[in-house]
């Protein structure tokens, strides 16, 4: 990074502060430039948003307010515009919309729109509010809760938290609700761009991950990381690869090394790879993924991965890694 004071070099420091939300304090990893030349610190725009970001994940997580992704997916559920649900749940014109593009909820606004997110819930609210719409209008927002209802599996649902996680954001899942779609989509990914052994897909999903936690205060595709003896791995990983298996987005090709069979993960179901379920920002970062690690065998990337301060603090009890670490990334390296 170019200094502004000098033009010359700064460099990219991190240090434990507080800052204030709604007059409440919240510890961060605030993260700034140092110039080599003069010691003035700086910050970039893209700074300034991850060291806000942690204080607005935090309030979030404290007061049980949903995350963007979260209130922009149940409108979508619905099948409603954001206007509609501002009307209906009583905000201003414009407020729902707000949200969706990050702004945070007041506590009331955000635990009303937690409890819609229960089909039940939403439906009692539309019958509450019937004479806002047309009917035509009213059936078909009917027509989209009842398929929420029948759609709703409680036993999937719970062994898909069981094995992934629970359903709501915190520093252990990278402020993101795990999304299995999503989940598959980076492994197809990472299976077509590196063609990587198993051990080595799990190094790439979490440098991805923390990568773009690093980058933006969100982890891409919301896994939680095991530290184990051969480095990071994405808790209950040999599950979720099943799953991509079983949908035929990957097949697995055996090598025998002797002493072991190698299983190398190949794409094959890449033309329903959906580059729409992912931001810009996590499609950069898992390229830069693929493209820094792709020339490294298994055990560089190990080796690289057993550098990161968050699996070297981690693996003595096998812990679930915090995304905090990732502001200590070693890699991928960058100029």
């Amino acid at each position: 990074m170019k200094s502004p004071f000098t033009d010359g070099e700064a460099d990219l420091r991190k240090e434990e502060r507080t800052m204030e939300f709604r007059k409440e304090p919240f510890t961060v990893w605030y993260q700034f430039y140092v110039c080599r030349e003069t010691g003035e610190q700086f910050t970039t725009d893209q700074l300034d948003e991850v060291n806000l970001s942690q204080v607005y994940n935090q309030y979030r997580v404290k007061y049980g307010i949903p995350f963007p992704d979260e209130i922009k997916g149940l409108r979508e559920q619905y099948g409603l515009p954001a206007t509609k649900m501002s009307e209906l749940l009583g905000l201003g014109i414009n407020v729902y919309r707000n949200y969706e593009a990050g702004e945070v909820p007041s506590v009331s606004n955000g635990r009303l729109i937690q409890m819609i997110k229960d089909p039940k819930e939403f439906k009692a609210l539309i019958q509450y509010s019937k004479n806002e719409f047309e009917t035509d209008e009213l059936v078909k927002i009917n027509r989209k809760i009842d398929a929420a209802l029948e759609g709703y599996d409680e036993l999937q649902r719970f062994y898909e938290e069981m094995m992934l996680g629970e359903r709501r954001p915190n520093i252990f899942n990278g402020y993101k609700v795990p999304n299995l779609e999503k989940i598959n989509s980076l492994v197809l990914f990472f299976a077509k761009q590196v063609e990587p052994f198993k051990t080595k897909m799990n190094k790439l999903l979490f440098y991805a991950d923390f990568l773009h936690f690093k980058c933006t205060g969100f982890s891409i595709s919301g896994l939680r990381y095991q530290a184990i003896q051969k480095g990071p791995v994405p808790k209950n990983y040999d599950w979720i690869f099943d799953t991509v298996l079983n949908k035929k987005l990957i097949s697995i090709t055996l090598h025998d090394f002797g002493n072991y069979m190698g299983e190398q993960f190949v794409a094959t179901g890449w033309e329903v790879f959906n580059n729409d379920l992912f931001a810009e920002t996590e499609l950069k970062a898992m390229q830069a993924v693929a493209n820094y690690f792709k020339p490294d065998n298994v055990n560089q990337i190990v080796n690289k991965s057993h550098s990161e301060n968050a699996w070297q603090d981690n693996v003595e009890d096998f812990n679930i890694i915090s995304y905090n670490y990732a502001f200590d990334l070693k890699y991928p390296q960058t100029n």
